[in-house]
């Protein structure tokens, strides 16, 4: 299934993404909830499946397939080319920091450039979205706590970022976590390990990598996030980005307004989103 939520900020519905359109949820289903942690704990994945309707055409705004996750954790340095290109050891364990729920946005959203930091930068990652409560999952368990995967783009101010000795500021402005353009569910992805990852600047291939080159794999991942931090449904992992990012180029590149972004994940989709002024 590919699960969307369509509409208006702050007035989605959820639906089922279609090649020749949509189907509205909430027309069939009416007392479906949004797409987020009542979603998952009440079943409707599994109430889904099988389920057919005939789409209808739809041209409008899609948003975040999230409604407001409870957590964004985040890697960083997880893909051994990204490391390598900061000029950074390979990192021993996960290195986890936080997106706050400000920052989910649409697909084909604006990002905002914020007002007070510059060196605003790209970074295509799977996003893989929790369907299943757990705490102290083992690796052999935790694919079965996974609902499925998106695109994101975990956008940065590197201003912000290299200026303190913590990323929150710098990886948490407002819009700086577009996401989508569907919630593909895990049975529709062949090989999670092996899967090609794409950033386009204004058309021009900026980023290439594959989630081969992970050091720490989703189950890993959530092993070691969930021995002491219980995961809810609706939480999103953003797995970790590959080399290409701008502020590590010689001489470095970084976003302005007017630029075009476009992040792809083979299988999963693409999101693209223009810059402007904040």
């Amino acid at each position: 299934m590919r699960l969307i939520r369509f509409g208006p900020a702050g007035e989605e519905r959820p639906g089922l993404q279609r090649p020749d359109g949509i189907i509205d949820l909430r027309e069939h289903f009416r007392s479906i909830p949004d797409i987020g942690a009542d979603f998952f704990s009440q079943g409707w994945l599994e109430k889904l499946r099988g389920f057919e309707a005939t789409p209808r055409p739809y041209s409008g705004r899609l948003g975040p397939p999230i409604a407001m996750p409870g957590k964004i954790i985040c890697l960083g340095k997880n893909f051994a080319e990204h490391a390598s290109e900061g000029g950074f050891d390979l990192p021993e364990h996960p290195l986890l920091f936080c997106k706050t729920p400000n920052t989910v946005n649409g697909p084909y959203d604006d990002v905002l450039i914020p007002s007070s930091y510059g060196q605003v930068d790209w970074e295509v990652e799977l996003a893989v979205v929790i369907g299943k409560a757990g705490k102290r999952i083992t690796r052999q368990q935790a694919m079965g706590h996974v609902a499925g995967y998106m695109v994101m783009n975990d956008v940065s101010a590197r201003q912000a970022q290299f200026a303190y000795s913590q990323w929150f500021r710098g990886k948490s402005f407002d819009t700086f976590a577009p996401m989508g353009p569907a919630l593909v569910t895990r049975d529709e992805i062949t090989d999670i390990r092996n899967l090609n990852l794409s950033t386009r600047v204004n058309g021009v291939l900026m980023q290439e990598g594959n989630t081969a080159d992970m050091i720490f794999p989703v189950a890993e991942i959530i092993e070691d996030i969930s021995q002491d931090i219980t995961l809810w449904p609706g939480d999103v992992i953003s797995t970790g980005t590959p080399a290409g990012v701008g502020i590590f180029r010689d001489p470095p590149i970084t976003l302005k307004a007017g630029d075009l972004v476009e992040c792809s994940i083979e299988s999963v989709g693409t999101i693209v989103n223009r810059l402007v002024d904040g």
